[in-house]
């Protein structure tokens, strides 16, 4: 979005649809978690492990669509604070670049200077200064530049959001080794999102300098959170591809579909069957 649109003050972080997401995931879990005692055996421990990590999958690829953290930095320097001033200050600045937009934060050292309170309102030069750099006037063209990756990154999550939703149909059902591949392609399209958003820094970014200070960026905790949660797909998919073949009896353990072989016998006993239509050599 344009920095100068009249629009909701959002924070550097979380917002209100962040919030919401962990709130929905949460009732989730809660709610599973009241019914996990019901569950026999060591089949709980099971149950648990898997709907747990599966949330845990489901909320990260949500929820990071929504945070402001996927690429920050922040600087210490001595600036001008309003225009047509000599006054210097000493501040913190710091830049949050999100998939729905960009976020300058400023931080007196202290908060009261040049009789300002460096924190509450107003658009002082160090914030102007780095707003403009992702104007589409700018000839940075830093603003064409993370809205392609940030187009690109958001498709991707949410078609892992999909793989993720039908691994999870795939693994209610008896094909695990297809509900595996799966977890295989979620991880996949997490790690083609974080190749999108790595494109705009492929390119020559345009310095932000503060006198000698200069404001460099780098990856935020939703990207790396983010990439250990594909490599968590990818590591679970492996897992249970391999189990498939080479020891599907523990696979059908964890997947509580392991059946006993004394219930079997024991169901044998309770079939009847009409003597007249067996063959007599049977």
């Amino acid at each position: 979005v344009y920095p100068f649109y009249l629009q909701q003050r959002k924070v550097s972080v979380f917002d209100v649809s962040t919030i919401i997401v962990i709130v929905v995931f949460l009732t989730f879990a809660c709610s599973f978690l009241l019914i996990i005692p019901g569950i026999r055996g060591q089949a709980r421990l099971y149950w648990t492990l898997r709907v747990l990590l599966s949330l845990v999958v489901g909320v990260v690829i949500v929820a990071v669509q929504f945070t402001g953290d996927w690429e920050t930095g922040w600087v210490t320097a001595n600036t001008s604070y309003k225009s047509f001033s000599h006054a210097l200050v000493n501040v913190d600045i710091g830049v949050h670049v999100g998939l729905a937009g960009v976020n300058v934060t400023l931080m007196g050292n202290p908060v009261n200077q040049v009789n300002e309170t460096i924190k509450d309102r107003g658009l002082p030069s160090p914030i102007l200064y780095v707003a403009e750099k992702f104007t589409t006037q700018s000839p940075c063209n830093m603003h064409g530049q993370y809205r392609i990756s940030s187009h690109y990154a958001p498709a991707t999550l949410w078609v892992a959001f999909c793989t993720w939703l039908i691994s999870n149909m795939l693994f209610s059902l008896p094909v695990l080794v297809y509900g595996g591949y799966m977890l295989l392609v979620t991880g996949a399209f997490m790690i083609f999102s974080l190749l999108s958003f790595s494109t705009v820094r492929n390119s020559l970014m345009c310095p932000m300098q503060f006198g000698t200070a200069i404001l460099r960026t780098g990856y935020g905790g939703s990207f790396w959170l983010t990439l250990a949660i594909g490599l968590l797909c990818f590591v679970a998919g492996i897992t249970v591809v391999v189990l498939h073949y080479f020891n599907l009896g523990l696979l059908k353990t964890f997947f509580d579909l392991h059946e006993d072989k004394g219930e079997e016998y024991q169901e044998m006993t309770e079939v009847y069957v009409n003597p007249r239509f067996v063959n007599k050599r049977l």
